[in-house]
């Protein structure tokens, strides 16, 4: 076999063994939990990064955006539990993002309840594969105690009925899911679902002064507000 040959086919065979050994490692040290990984960097309230690039979502817990009510505090919160620490994960599989979702531990701390647990996330429902019920029931347990203590995003400063910082400006602006995407509606005093809905400042939802406000912002009156809006 001339020299030549020989180098290429040596490149191959090593590649190929470097992406078995990559292969294997995904497979078996993230799903069978047997070694730990330093956090390089927390991104947000629920996901974080590990050497070399790659980026691990906390499962069944959702954080809000930096931008959202309670969101720095979340990041900030997960911050002090983990970074520069040696963290176990456990894979439950992939998000839409291509990251990691996992149940992380440190030590014995399962970091997915205590960040539910102090309400600096909700728990999310899906997204974790089976033979995880005793956890994922944990988890569910924890956050409805959450949202009974009203800590966290379920406190008054995030999860609100009325507005404390300008009682007048008390149109409701609310996003819920729709067969074509987001669905962004308002409601004001008059609607008959006004006094049951919440803002919830975590989601980005927010309160206006005037129905031109909402409409500018791209909201649409609900469907159930049948009487025009007095302002008081």
């Amino acid at each position: 076999m001339k020299k030549p040959l020989k180098i290429i086919l040596g490149l191959i065979i090593a590649g190929s063994l470097g992406l078995n050994i990559y292969l294997i490692k995904e497979k078996n040290v993230f799903r069978q939990d047997k070694e730990s990984f330093r956090v390089e960097e927390v991104l947000d309230g629920d996901s974080f990064s590990i050497p070399p690039d790659q980026t691990i979502r906390l499962a069944n817990v959702d954080a809000s955006e930096l931008e959202f009510c309670y969101g720095q505090e979340a990041k900030e919160g997960l911050g002090k539990l983990i970074l520069g620490k040696n963290v176990r994960i456990k894979k439950t599989g992939r998000d839409a993002f291509n990251r990691l979702v996992a149940f992380v531990y440190l030590d014995d701390q399962l970091i997915n309840e205590t960040i539910i647990e102090n309400g600096w996330a909700k728990y999310a429902s899906g997204g974790t594969k089976g033979g995880n019920e005793t956890i994922i029931e944990l988890l569910k347990e924890e956050g409805r105690k959450a949202k009974e203590n009203k800590v966290g995003v379920w406190s008054e400063k995030c999860y609100q009925r009325e507005n404390p910082i300008d009682p007048a400006c008390n149109i409701k602006g609310n996003l819920g899911k729709h067969e074509h995407g987001e669905k962004k509606t308002y409601h004001y005093p008059g609607c008959s679902e006004y006094e049951r809905t919440v803002v919830e400042l975590d989601l980005g939802e927010q309160w206006f002064c005037s129905e031109k406000e909402a409409v500018e912002a791209e909201f649409i009156k609900a469907e159930h507000c049948f009487k025009n809006y007095q302002k008081p």
